[in-house]
């Protein structure tokens, strides 16, 4: 494993190097994102996992230009050029699916391949009420018994670290992230930081306004959309059912995943995953 950093107007990005073979640039923490990911995967592959601004330490003085997507997208190209990338695959998971595709359409030169993993379409209010009603109408009871208990934590979590609000709300929705309802994820969040203005500003603005399907039609790169059929966060999976229709566009759902396949089912992943990486272009 090999890490740095690079600074872009002020935001210290970190990156973490880990793995052999053909390199697949990982948007979000470089914190933790590296523990999601089996360990025969890094025999296959070289995973360049980079910080984000949401994900970095809070610069002083925060101007609002700082949150916008563009800026999120120079930030993945300066690190690709200060990291000498000539071509490569870039995988984007959950919000950080706006982000990969983003940078996909704007420096096609360098991007090979497309890895969009537990990402709804679009993070738009309807949807992500269209999510909440889905587990309602579908979720077991005790499921639902789980999220009742854990949610109730969360005002009192935010309270007292209110700059880990987002932690705090990933860990106690567990019962909507996971297969096993009851996995305790406190775990992957430790030493994570997050900087809470670019985070709302991204899912509550930047995503809502997006859509991803929209976004594909002009996309002519090999793309891999990986879905968990217990992801409640994005659910449903047939959200993403027009895109059958795109050539270019495989489709996976993992039948005992929440919203972290390559954790939940990790061989079933590296299988889908490494078959598909070796395809022709």
């Amino acid at each position: 494993m090999r890490r740095g950093s690079l600074n872009r107007e002020g935001f210290e990005l970190q990156y973490c190097i880990k793995g052999q073979g053909y390199p697949i640039v990982v948007v979000g923490s470089s914190v933790y994102y590296p523990r999601l990911f089996a360990k025969a995967l890094y025999e296959k592959f070289t995973f360049i996992f980079l910080d984000h601004r949401g994900f970095v330490k809070p610069i002083s003085a925060l101007r609002e230009v700082d949150c916008t997507l563009e800026d999120i997208l120079d930030d993945i190209e300066a690190a690709r050029q200060h990291l000498q990338l000539k071509e490569f695959a870039i995988l984007g998971h959950s919000g950080h699916a706006f982000m990969a595709l983003g940078y996909a359409k704007k420096y096609p030169q360098y991007v090979q391949r497309v890895i969009l993993l537990n990402t709804a379409p679009t993070n738009s209010q309807e949807r992500q009420q269209e999510s909440f009603s889905f587990f309602n109408k579908t979720a077991s009871k005790e499921r639902k018994a789980q999220f009742e208990k854990e949610i109730a934590f969360l005002e009192q979590d935010i309270k007292q670290d209110p700059e880990r609000r987002f932690v705090h709300m990933c860990i106690r929705m567990g019962a909507h992230s996971f297969y096993d309802y009851a996995f305790d994820g406190l775990y992957l969040w430790e030493d994570v930081n997050t900087n809470m203005k670019i985070i709302d500003y991204l899912w509550g603005d930047a995503f809502a306004k997006l859509n991803l399907i929209d976004s594909l039609h002009n996309v002519t790169k090999p793309v891999f959309i990986g879905l968990g059929r217990y992801d409640y966060l994005v659910a449903p999976v047939s959200l993403w059912d027009s895109v059958d229709e795109n050539n270019n566009v495989k489709k996976v759902i993992f039948e005992y995943s929440g919203h972290n396949p390559m954790l939940e089912e990790p061989e079933v992943f590296y299988k889908e995953l490494v078959q598909w990486m070796s395809e022709k272009l």
